[in-house]
């Protein structure tokens, strides 16, 4: 089944606007990747953006620092700290444990500060409920970073069960629109802190 998007949710390279995707586990045989792509290919479905403009980040691949070196507002710099400070807005991909998001996704947003300030997110959650815990738990930390979180949010009820052939995550219909809606709302808000950040600077 083809990915429902329109021209308005998808990035263009002459929008300018860099998105990164984050994909918050590290289990074996997690859906965190998958559901990634499946954003990624809604962001770009022509497959014409670069690395910089469309950056996925998988939480199990980056080596962040030991916690003990960590204290608020500083510490050592970390491996992917560029890509995120260089983003202008992101997408949060979570599965739901234990009633809210995993710690490994914790520990890469506690690692940074103002890399995240003054940008949009938007979730896509998922589990065997659709993940809705695990992405009230995360808008607010996210505002506690001066993160704007879409009204609209993405919930996937135990994704795993709506895969291809090729192991390729295949919504329904109603999700494809969804996250088209989630992408458009986030597109809008990028621009305007963007704006924001380069006209009036948050100084507190």
């Amino acid at each position: 089944m083809a990915i429902s998007t329109d021209q308005h949710s998808s990035l263009s390279p002459a929008t300018g606007q860099r998105v990164a995707v984050i994909s918050g586990s590290v289990r074996k045989d997690r859906m965190g990747p998958t559901i990634a792509q499946w954003v990624a290919a809604a962001l770009d479905p022509a497959g014409a953006l670069d690395p910089a403009q469309l950056d996925l980040i998988d939480v199990a691949h980056v080596e962040l620092p030991d916690d003990s070196l960590l204290y608020p507002g500083g510490g050592p710099k970390s491996e992917v700290a560029d890509r995120i400070a260089a983003a202008d807005a992101f997408v949060f991909v979570t599965p739901e444990y234990n009633h809210s998001y995993p710690a490994s996704l914790k520990r890469l947003i506690d690692w940074h500060y103002g890399e995240w300030r003054v940008k949009p997110a938007t979730i896509v959650a998922y589990g065997v409920h659709g993940g809705y815990a695990a992405i009230e738990h995360l808008r607010g930390v996210l505002a506690e970073l001066s993160v704007v979180t879409t009204r609209r949010a993405l919930g996937l009820r135990a994704p795993w069960t709506s895969l291809d052939d090729h192991g390729r995550y295949v919504p329904d219909a109603e999700l494809s629109r969804g996250l088209t809606a989630s992408l458009t709302e986030l597109r809008w808000w990028a621009q305007v802190l963007a704006d924001a950040r380069r006209d009036r600077p948050l100084t507190i």
